[in-house]
C-alpha cells in the first residue's frame, strides 16, 4: 500500500491497527493526547505500588495469541501469563461467598454443592456456550459490520432463536438458585449491557469464563499495551505522546490530515481510535455521520467510579478478583440504564493483584482496586466520590470480617469527569457502547466514514464492541478494510 496514515489515540484498537497497517508497508504515525500510551488502559505508579487504571481482567487468551501470530510472534515473547486459581470469588453476604476455581470440573462441583442437579445443567449450558464461542470468536467477530448478511452463516441460521431470547431468560430457566444465576449472568456485564437485554448467543462469554479461565499478565494488564507498543515500533510505527488532536482536515470530501498542537500533519488516511463521538466532533458539522440525537438514543456501557488504594498490610478473605453481589442487582441496573442516578446500594468489584503478583506492591503491603459501575453522564464531585468510598469500604469490612480503613496509606480515584477529561469519552462512559440486539455487528457505528473518503474509525464504539479482545479485533478489521479500499 505505502500510504501515509495518521492514527488518533493509542489504545488497544489503535495500536493493533497501527501494527497491521505498518506490516503492509505503510508509514504510520500514532498521535496520543496523554503522556503515556494505552488509551483507557494506562498505569498508576505510586510509592512502590503499580495499578492498572483501566482493564484488570485478561480473558480470551486465544484472541491475543491470534493477534500476535499474525506477526509470527507469541504473547510469551512480550509478557508472562499466569492462569488464576481461583479465578474469582463472589460475596453474597457476611462471610458468605462462592469461589470460582480454574477448571470446569471444579466449578461443577461447586455448583452441585450449592444446588443439587445443577452440575449437569451447567455442563450442558457451557457446551452450548462453547459452540457459540467457536462461531463468534473464531468467525463472526472478525467480520467488519458492513452488511447484515455477515451474520447469515449455516451456523448462525441454526442458532437464530438465540438472538431473540436473552441471557437472563436462559439462565433463570435452568438455574433456580439465585446465587448461581447471578454468577452466570455476570460475564455479560463485560459487554456493557444488562443480562435481560443481552441476546442468548452471547453466552459465549460464559465459556470464556468457565471454559477457558481468567489470567493475569505479570506486572499487570499494562504489559499488554507495552507489548503492542514494542511490536508497533519494531514494525516502524512512530508514536507521538502529548499530541492532542484539534481537527481532522477534510478537503474535497477527503481526509487529508490532522491538526495537533496547532501543527497540521498531512496524510493519505486518517484512522481514529479515540472515542467515536469525539472523533466526529473533530470534523466540521457537514462531515459528521451521526447526529447528537443518534448518540443520545444509544445504550452506552456504564461509567465507573474507581479507587486505587495502597494498604500497609495484606488483606484477608479475598482473592485476586472479588465481586460483591450482596445487594439487589436489578435496582442497581435500573440506576445505570433506566433512570440514571447514583445507586443507593451499589454492587462493586475489588481487585488485589498483589495477591498473585508481588511486583505490584511493596513486601507485606497490598494494592487494591475498587470499582462501582455507574450511569454515564451523572454528576461527579469529590464529595460524592468520598461518600461512596465510605459506603463500599464499610460494606467490604463487614462482608470480609476485617478492619482495613486504618491500613490505607493512600487512595486515588477516577470517575466520570476523568473519563471525559482524559479520554474524551462520551458522557464519561468506561466501556463504549453496549452490545444489545439492536447495537450488534452491522448496527453499530461504522468502521468507514460514509461522508468522508479516507477516514476510518476503530475501537469500542464500533465493531465488534466493548472489551480488550474485541478492541484488538477491531484494529484488525479496520486495517483490512483500509487495505481493501486502498490496495493500489
Amino acid at each position: 500500500m505505502n500510504k501515509q496514515i495518521a492514527i488518533i489515540g493509542s489504545g488497544f484498537s489503535a495500536l493493533a491497527a497501527a501494527c497491521y497497517l505498518a506490516k503492509e508497508g505503510n508509514s504510520v504515525t500514532v498521535f496520543e493526547k496523554n503522556k503515556s500510551v494505552g488509551g483507557r488502559a494506562r498505569q498508576l505508579l505510586r510509592d512502590g505500588f503499580t495499578f492498572d487504571i483501566g482493564p484488570t481482567w485478561y480473558w480470551m487468551p486465544d484472541v491475543f495469541e491470534r493477534f500476535f501470530a499474525d506477526f509470527d510472534k507469541s504473547p510469551s515473547e512480550y509478557y508472562n501469563l499466569e492462569k488464576l486459581n481461583p479465578a474469582y470469588s463472589v460475596y453474597f453476604g457476611k462471610d458468605d461467598f462462592i469461589t470460582i476455581e480454574d477448571t470446569l470440573g471444579k466449578i461443577c462441583e461447586t455448583f452441585e454443592k450449592e444446588e443439587k442437579g445443577s452440575s449437569k445443567k451447567l455442563q450442558e449450558f457451557i457446551a452450548s456456550a462453547k459452540s457459540n464461542y467457536d462461531v463468534a470468536i473464531k468467525d463472526l467477530v472478525y467480520r467488519p459490520g458492513v452488511s447484515p448478511f455477515e451474520l447469515m452463516t449455516l451456523e448462525t441460521i441454526k442458532k437464530i432463536d438465540q438472538f431473540f431470547s436473552t441471557i437472563k431468560k436462559d439462565v433463570r430457566r435452568e438455574f433456580k438458585n439465585e446465587r448461581l444465576a447471578m454468577i452466570l449472568e455476570f460475564p455479560v456485564l463485560f459487554l456493557g449491557a444488562k443480562p435481560s437485554n443481552t441476546p442468548s448467543f452471547y453466552s459465549f462469554m460464559n465459556y470464556a469464563d468457565f471454559g477457558i479461565g481468567t489470567f493475569h499478565p505479570k506486572k499487570g494488564m499494562y504489559q499488554v499495551i507495552l507489548a503492542l507498543k514494542k511490536l508497533a515500533e519494531e514494525l516502524g510505527v512512530t508514536i507521538k505522546t502529548e499530541n492532542p488532536i484539534e481537527k481532522i482536515v477534510v478537503s474535497n470530501g477527503k481526509a487529508e490530515g490532522i491538526v495537533s498542537n496547532g501543527i497540521t500533519h498531512s496524510c493519505d488516511i486518517v484512522l481514529s481510535g479515540a472515542d467515536y463521538h469525539h472523533s466526529e466532533n473533530l470534523l466540521d458539522k457537514q462531515f459528521r455521520q451521526y447526529s447528537e440525537s443518534y448518540w443520545e438514543k444509544k445504550v452506552f456501557a456504564p461509567s465507573s467510579l474507581l479507587f486505587y488504594v495502597g494498604f500497609d498490610k495484606k488483606i484477608n478473605n479475598v482473592n485476586h478478583h472479588t465481586l460483591f453481589f450482596d445487594v439487589d442487582f436489578e435496582t442497581h441496573a435500573k440506576d445505570i440504564y433506566d433512570n440514571p442516578k447514583w445507586p443507593e446500594n451499589p454492587l462493586f468489584y475489588a481487585s488485589f493483584p498483589s495477591i498473585t503478583d508481588e511486583s505490584v506492591a511493596p513486601t507485606g503491603k497490598e494494592a487494591g482496586i475498587f470499582l462501582i459501575p455507574l450511569a454515564p453522564g451523572i454528576v461527579d464531585t469529590p464529595e460524592i466520590r468520598e461518600r461512596y468510598f465510605e459506603k463500599i469500604i464499610t460494606r467490604f469490612e463487614n462482608l470480609t470480617s476485617q478492619i482495613v480503613r486504618n491500613s490505607i496509606i493512600f487512595k486515588e480515584s477516577f470517575c466520570v469527569n476523568d473519563f471525559i477529561n482524559d479520554y474524551n469519552s462520551y458522557k464519561g462512559n468506561a466501556y463504549g457502547m453496549a452490545n444489545t440486539l439492536m447495537q450488534t455487528a452491522f448496527l453499530r457505528p461504522k468502521l468507514k466514514s460514509k461522508k468522508v473518503d479516507n477516514l476510518y474509525f476503530t475501537g469500542q464504539l464500533t465493531v465488534p464492541g466493548p472489551g480488550v479482545p474485541p478492541s484488538l479485533i477491531s484494529g484488525k478489521l479496520v486495517s483490512e478494510l483500509i487495505k481493501k479500499h486502498h490496495n493500489n
